[in-house]
């Protein structure tokens, strides 16, 4: 009996501080890669490179009366050739509870959570050149990083009714004069409930339209881009759409960009959208997406952009995955591209 009620009373004293920490939680992606790239009038080439690894940790602390302290530390995990804890990746802290969410850091916009619907790919590799709104596949392949994830923000989150909820973030950098203090907004309202998904949101760099670059050159850094996400997704199938329009993407830098006040280019808003379906059995699945992208540059054609994949689960955390990218652009700025890469994914 002593031997027993000694055993009790050490594990009681061991596991206190296992059990105090129990809310925090150590995680992360490894995404290695193999990666043929295919470019219309350059050279052909092979890499083994990254898609995104990270290590995080999160959790939280119960303060009591439903109120709760949470908070996140991402950081990019270069495996193949270095660069590790660079690049901006989701740091924040905050409070959660009756009210809804409130939280401060670096963390990934409204504009991204909706458009996000389409982001069931393993490969974050980027067609050269491919910033322009059609290329938002994958987090990692958004076309501009702010439209993804932004630092120095305060984020609002309302608690979700009848599966509706709505998030406002502004991304505020103090003494930047380029950008007026207030550099970027987002907002979005989302409806998330079974399994259908739908939302609307908006994004806007507060910037100066008559930035100086020098030389007589200028650019026009106030941008806004707007976006809608519609997804339907069971065990076995996903459908995602999303359509965006704007001026918030690096296409069209060169009708932003005047010299002695005359513009580069002419044109209107980029429009883009994209259509990605997943149907998975037994311990496959399988990936398709199409899309179009306006680069709203007079001369320019019409991009059409698609991806195919494959992936085979080994577990719940392990897969082996192989993707195509392809790109048919006819135009001035951008030209045909193939991609083909297989790799690697282990969640932990």
């Amino acid at each position: 009996m002593k031997k027993t009620a000694l055993t009790l009373a050490l594990a009681t004293v061991l596991g206190a501080p296992l059990a105090a920490q129990a809310d925090t939680i150590l995680y992360g992606e490894a995404r290695p890669s193999l990666t043929y790239t295919d470019v219309k009038n350059g050279p052909d080439t092979w890499d083994v490179t990254d898609d995104g690894s990270k290590l995080g940790i999160k959790g939280f602390e119960d303060l009591g009366g439903g109120l709760k302290a949470i908070y996140m530390w991402e950081f990019n995990v270069d495996m193949t050739d270095g660069g590790n804890f660079s690049g901006t990746a989701q740091k924040f802290a905050g409070l959660s509870g009756g009210f809804g969410t409130l939280t401060l850091g670096t963390q990934d916009t409204p504009y991204w959570k909706v458009l996000n619907v389409i982001d069931v790919w393993n490969s974050g590799k980027v067609l050269n050149g491919s910033a322009y709104l059609g290329g938002t596949i994958t987090k990692e392949t958004s076309p501009h990083g702010a439209l993804s994830t932004v630092d120095n923000n305060l984020d609002y989150q309302t608690p979700v009714f009848g599966g509706f909820s709505a998030e406002a973030m502004v991304s505020a950098s103090g003494g930047d004069t380029v950008t007026n203090d207030i550099d970027i907004w987002s907002v979005n309202l989302k409806y998330n409930q079974g399994p259908i998904f739908a939302g609307l949101t908006y994004i806007k760099l507060n910037g100066d339209n008559n930035a100086s670059l020098g030389s007589g050159r200028t650019i026009d850094l106030d941008l806004d881009n707007w976006g809608l996400g519609l997804g339907y997704k069971t065990n076995q199938f996903l459908v995602g759409f999303i359509y965006e329009q704007g001026t918030f993407n690096d296409v069209n830098i060169a009708r932003q960009i005047r010299v002695n006040g005359v513009p580069l280019a002419g044109g209107d808003d980029a429009k883009s959208w994209y259509l990605t379906g997943q149907y998975s059995f037994g311990n496959n699945t399988l990936r398709a997406a199409y899309g179009q992208t306006d680069t709203g540059i007079d001369r320019e054609d019409t991009i059409d952009n698609w991806r195919l994949g494959y992936q085979y689960n080994l577990s719940k955390r392990t897969w082996l995955w192989a993707e195509y990218i392809g790109r048919d652009a006819n135009t001035l700025v951008y030209g045909d591209q193939n991609i083909i890469t297989t790799g690697l994914r282990h969640l932990f």
